[in-house]
């Protein structure tokens, strides 16, 4: 949507060099933030409109986070260019800042939801007054009573109508501007003549005005296009999360001092100074100091990685235990968590084709209306029936096309799914992510996290003496390393030692009543010794398992940690292939770890030891043989893969990137979840058809009826409001869940929630 003609202009002498960035090729490069965007047709205009400038290498807007990254030749083009020429064709940018887009987004819902509530007290109290009049009409109402509650309707309706129709009049009168018509223009149209008509035959003594018809259009529309924005808001935060995995600021080694800068300010060759706790700030080679550090969100692998001298890093990572000095390799713009947010927003600007192809069908949907109801106009008028009359029955074929149960064909079906989804534990994010999921015919699965549990399980727990495993717990409660969790999260209630020592890479003890209690490595404890024999697996995970010991005085006892499989693993990947879907598993996990998983689900086609690039070239080597790809991931790593496949799904344990990628989020510890999703999007597709098919049919017989001269506009909202109620209707069958169907999912959902 355009912004307003009398919109300050933006400040051109801002200097911008701050957010331009060096482009491929030696172009430059700035993301900018764009306002009031609502429709795809604004991705025409903005990115037509700057290719006209000179120098322009490229523009590319994504409507979902309405973030623009521009691409241009430098000394052709300044940047302050790029933003008067968006002031020029009507829309308002700035530089990308995360902080300002949550903040842009959270005013853009408030606005929804209180127009939609202005809306909804309007219809219900403009309704109650009608249904008077219209029993009145029947039986013995007085004119003065009628008019009187005509005006009352009239000083409900009008205001309510101002406020709560900004967000459809605003795009209207933009695309008008722009020489072009969107859904907004006859919806626009619809209610101003419905309420201009509704006074004058209020002043004329009329039985019926239509405030009623005006605000129940606008309370429909408004629904549908809440619903809608707060779906997509959830993927929105892709930025956010991302910010919150990079460091701001950097130790710079600067010969003997150490020197606080801005993660910005490094170049390549510099040497900073890592601390333990601290994420590491750039990709680089550790030339001096060992560690420990969390790399999931490179390879989704839990272990962490004991790294030393000559060993690679890569920002966002965590360093765990020592200090650690690392030589830049690649700064900020550069880095490997640079490139997965350019993965992110490529994968999200290739989503927007669905939104871009449900314009065209709305901008095609608009001009026919309008000729429709101006040809009715003008044939009636020809007819010799007078200016009134025509004007009446032009406004009922402008009501009674108005595209509400178009509007609420999809919309209804999306609340319907995401209910019944909600109740089998999945919360949808993205409104189209149904119509997606009921055309895949592979299901990619990442392994850590997504097949396995999220923690390491011990597995042969129940041949640990009880005192010696009590004392692993408590231990563990003491510790971060990922091995740990699984530990504390066995037996009863725990609470740690006092006094308990951590050494860096070994483990943690504590002196207990004279006693030396540790838990950590073999050699740390001491029990060697007590090592099993090499296992080709334990039919649970695997099989290169990791191994502690825990050690109460003189007494010691091994651990065996495993990936444990999600308990219904196997049972949904039966289901998955009785729905005729090819089953895969793309790891970055080592190809030792996922071959054991592959063959006892049964899963042929299997890879490890994959990037985040690397899983998105086999993602789009599957779209090139033709397949519509589903990812199951839950972490980073398989974020961008996430919004590259064609839909997609995640555990609520994943890292909040990936949530934010995929379109949906799976509660508790099953996998059943992502078949149930699968079907539900097929069946909902079936019914958004069934939906459209009957907007489509409606339209076929009322307008005609319109045309005709045989419906009023009373008669024209009655049957655009029982067509909504009839999709709304239709739509609901979706909730009616199968009595097979696992019925406990939904207190499962319900614990989740409220933990």
């Amino acid at each position: 949507m355009r912004a307003d003609p009398g919109a300050d202009a933006p400040t051109h002498s801002t200097d911008l060099s701050s957010f331009v960035a060096e482009g491929p090729g030696g172009t430059r490069h700035m993301d900018l933030a764009v306002e009031n965007i609502t429709c795809a047709a604004c991705i025409d205009d903005i990115e037509g409109g700057l290719a006209d400038l000179d120098g322009i290498v490229g523009a590319r807007l994504n409507l979902t986070t309405h973030r623009l990254a521009v691409e241009w030749q430098p000394g052709r083009l300044d940047p302050a260019d790029i933003l008067a020429r968006l002031q020029r064709i009507g829309y308002r940018a700035h530089p990308f800042e995360a902080g300002r887009a949550e903040v842009e987004e959270a005013r853009q819902s408030r606005t929804l939801l209180t127009a939609l509530a202005v809306a909804g007290f309007a219809a219900m109290n403009v309704m109650l007054l009608s249904v008077s009049v219209w029993s009145g009409n029947a039986t013995d109402i007085t004119p003065e009573t009628r008019d009187f509650f005509h005006w009352i309707s009239a000083l409900i309706a009008l205001p309510a109508a101002a406020f709560a129709g900004q967000p459809f009049f605003r795009s209207a009168l933009a695309a008008i501007r722009r020489g072009r018509l969107n859904m907004d223009v006859p919806i626009s149209l619809g209610v101003l003549l419905a309420l201009g008509l509704s006074v004058v035959e209020t002043i004329n003594h009329a039985e019926h005005a239509y405030f009623d018809s005006a605000v129940m259009l606008l309370f429909f529309l408004l629904l549908g296009r809440t619903m809608e924005h707060a779906m997509r808001r959830r993927t929105r935060a892709v930025a956010g999360n991302l910010a919150a995995l990079r460091a701001p600021t950097a130790q710079r080694l600067d010969g003997g001092s150490v020197t606080v800068v801005p993660t910005r300010a490094l170049v390549t060759g510099d040497r900073i100074l890592v601390g333990a706790g601290d994420r590491i700030a750039v990709d680089g080679l550790i030339e001096d100091g060992r560690s420990e550090i969390d790399e999931s969100l490179i390879t989704g692998e839990t272990d962490r990685r004991s790294v030393g001298p000559g060993d690679r890093v890569h920002a966002g990572c965590l360093n765990h235990m020592g200090s650690l000095t690392v030589r830049v390799t690649a700064a900020d713009g550069a880095t490997l968590l640079d490139e997965i947010e350019r993965l992110l927003e490529r994968a999200g600007a290739v989503r927007a084709g669905y939104v871009r192809l449900a314009d065209r069908v709305a901008r095609a949907y608009a001009p026919v209306v309008h000729l429709t109801a101006l040809a009715t106009l003008a044939g009636w008028l020809l007819a010799g029936i007078g200016l009134h009359d025509a004007v009446v029955i032009a406004i009922t074929v402008l009501i009674i096309t108005c595209p509400c149960a178009l509007a609420l064909a999809v919309p209804a079906v999306q609340v319907a799914a995401a209910g019944r989804l909600f109740r089998a534990g999945v919360l949808l994010n993205a409104g189209d992510a149904l119509e997606r999921l009921a055309t895949v015919d592979t299901v990619v699965f990442d392994k850590t996290g997504t097949l396995t549990l999220p923690d390491p399980q011990p597995v042969n727990s129940h041949e640990v003496p009880a005192d010696l495993l009590a004392v692993a717990r408590r231990l563990a409660l003491s510790s971060r390393h990922p091995l740990a969790r699984g530990l504390q999260a066995i037996g009863p209630e725990a609470i740690p030692y006092e006094g308990v020592a951590e050494q860096p890479g070994a483990g943690v003890s504590a002196l207990v009543d004279g006693e030396m209690l540790r838990l950590g490595s073999l050699a740390f404890c001491g029990a060697e010794a007590l090592a099993p024999a090499p296992r080709a697996s334990d039919g649970q995970g695997d099989p290169t398992a990791s191994l502690i010991a825990v050690q109460k005085g003189e007494r010691r006892a091994v651990l065996r940690i495993h990936q444990m499989l999600r308990p219904d693993a196997e049972e949904t990947v039966t289901r998955l292939r009785r729905m005729g879907l090819s089953v895969q598993i793309l790891s970055g996990d080592r190809s030792s770890a996922v071959a054991p998983i592959a063959r006892r689900l049964g899963v042929e086609a299997w890879r490890g030891d994959l990037t985040p690039a690397g899983k998105i070239a086999a993602i789009e080597g599957l779209k090139r043989e033709g397949r519509s790809v589903v990812m199951v991931g839950d972490g980073l790593n398989d974020a961008p893969a996430l919004a590259a496949a064609a839909a997609s799904l995640s555990p609520v344990t994943a890292v909040d990137l990936a949530q934010a990628a995929a379109d949906a989020v799976f509660l508790g510890d099953r996998l059943g979840p992502v078949a149930e999703t699968i079907a539900v999007g097929r069946r909902a597709r079936r019914l958004m058809r069934e939906n459209l098919g009957f907007a489509l049919a409606y339209n076929l017989v009322a307008v005609p009826v319109a045309i005709a001269g045989h419906a009023t506009p009373l008669v024209a909202a009655l049957a655009m409001s029982g067509s909504s109620l009839v999709v709304t209707l239709n739509a609901l069958r979706l909730s009616r869940r199968p009595a097979a169907a696992a019925a406990s999912s939904a207190p499962r959902a319900a614990a989740e929630i409220r933990s």
